[in-house]
């Protein structure tokens, strides 16, 4: 299985630094990889270093509580675009979520599809649902959620999920079980990525075996 055109190769620690993303762009073009994946204030650098190659970059935003104003979330992604980004992967407003305010949730979603469309018309947006906070009915909903806002995505994880946080037995990063569900709610209508703790070929082949179009990780090297 060719891995590297499924790979957002990804680093959203706050401690990294101007050299640490230039070394992720340089391994990403090296490795053909299809995306970058860092936080917004590196998406102009990230963009100038992959000026003269494919290798798209996507920015998170909301990242990683998805708890801010829906306005704030609009906003980042409509900056993030202008700064270079090419797909955006926003946090869903996981409270909300949990506590049955399916109006918010939507709206907070499409406001951020309706900002990066309008910058950019083909820009792609994922939308992170936190799983391992989830029941299996919690998880169908936000998809179908996110795919009647408009989004083109589906993601499991930030990987930044407080363990405490996770539902019993969950380990807070993508699984099987997890993008099975969220390929079978949204049928082929939209992408699935898998992200969070994948660290193992063997383990990254099941998840796109079980319907993941795209795997967001910081091992991609040693997957590949």
């Amino acid at each position: 299985m060719n891995l590297n055109c499924l790979i957002d190769h990804t680093l959203l620690a706050p401690t990294a630094t101007a050299a640490d993303i230039r070394r992720l762009c340089d391994e990403a073009r090296s490795h053909d990889l299809f995306a970058v994946c860092v936080n917004s204030a590196w998406v102009s650098l990230s963009a100038a270093a992959l000026a003269d190659c494919p290798v798209r970059v996507a920015s998170v935003i909301g990242f990683p509580l998805g708890a801010q104003l829906t306005a704030a979330k609009a906003d980042e992604a409509r900056l993030a675009l202008q700064a270079g980004a090419a797909e955006l992967d926003m946090v869903i407003a996981l409270g909300p979520l949990l506590s049955g305010d399916t109006a918010y949730v939507r709206g907070d979603i499409a406001a951020v599809v309706a900002a990066a469309k309008e910058q950019m018309a083909e820009a792609v947006v994922k939308v992170i649902l936190e799983t391992a906070a989830l029941t299996g009915e919690q998880i169908a909903c936000a998809c179908k959620l996110a795919r009647a806002a408009g989004a083109d995505f589906v993601k499991t994880s930030t990987g930044f999920l407080d363990a405490k946080l996770a539902l019993p037995g969950q380990t807070g990063g993508a699984t099987v079980e997890a993008v099975e569900l969220m390929r079978h709610t949204v049928g082929d209508t939209m992408g699935v990525k898998a992200s969070g703790g994948i660290s193992t070929r063997a383990q990254a082949e099941a998840l796109v075996a079980a319907g993941a179009t795209r795997l967001g990780t910081s091992r991609s090297l040693a997957l590949l």
